[in-house]
């Protein structure tokens, strides 16, 4: 993932902005794509590589804000605004919602490629965060469910002893099922099973 180049999809209703920045990206070395509103951005396929989004606050349809709260659940694409008009409540607005930057035309163009580079090492961050995160639930998922019961004790602070005395088994079994689920978690040590659980917990909803 971290070989394919990066994208940076620039959408504003201006054509002359879009070709100037298309030229502008690409003479840094990435790749862009440009579109007049934000319903033609929405019909392109989500790119799975590092990508960022410079959008225009004034749209034909969807203004920037709107489309910003559409394409929230993108982490791997932080969201650059660019706007003619200097409006504060929509700046508070954009930055709250997680904008990157917020520039205002005419635009620098140091400052510019500047906050792409940061938004798309954001994005790679992202994508390496969410490749992590599958691998936790993968590993979560290949758990048996007297492993779950076992890890959900354990990373709540039992010992082995309480963990059986709650679940009605042995000490002798839940050492055994704490070694397997250990060894498929790819855990070395307690502290790294608590670090996996709390990540776990946002998608698995494990408890302790």
């Amino acid at each position: 993932m971290s070989d394919a180049q990066p994208t940076v999809f620039v959408v504003d209703d201006d054509d002359s902005v879009r070709e100037s920045l298309k030229l502008l990206i690409e003479s840094a070395g990435w790749q862009a794509e440009t579109f007049g509103s934000g319903e033609e951005f929405l019909s392109r396929q989500r790119v799975p590589g590092p990508t960022c989004l410079l959008l225009d606050v004034v749209l034909p349809d969807l203004n920037g804000c709107d489309l910003q709260s559409l394409v929230a659940d993108r982490a791997e694409m932080p969201v650059i605004f660019m706007t003619g008009y200097g409006d504060v409540p929509t700046t508070v607005r954009a930055m709250k919602a997680g904008a990157a930057e917020f520039f205002t035309k005419p635009l620098v163009d140091d400052l510019l490629l500047d906050a792409i580079r940061n938004a798309i090492d954001r994005s790679y961050a992202a994508l390496a965060d969410a490749a992590v995160r599958r691998a936790l639930e993968q590993s979560y998922a290949s758990l048996s469910r007297r492993e779950r019961e076992v890890m959900a004790l354990i990373v709540a602070g039992r010992l082995n002893k309480q963990a059986g005395g709650e679940l009605g088994i042995s000490e002798i079994t839940v050492k055994a099922h704490r070694g397997k689920m250990m060894r498929k978690m790819n855990a070395d040590s307690l502290p790294a099973l608590v670090r996996m659980a709390d990540r776990l917990r946002l998608a698995t909803g494990l408890k302790g």
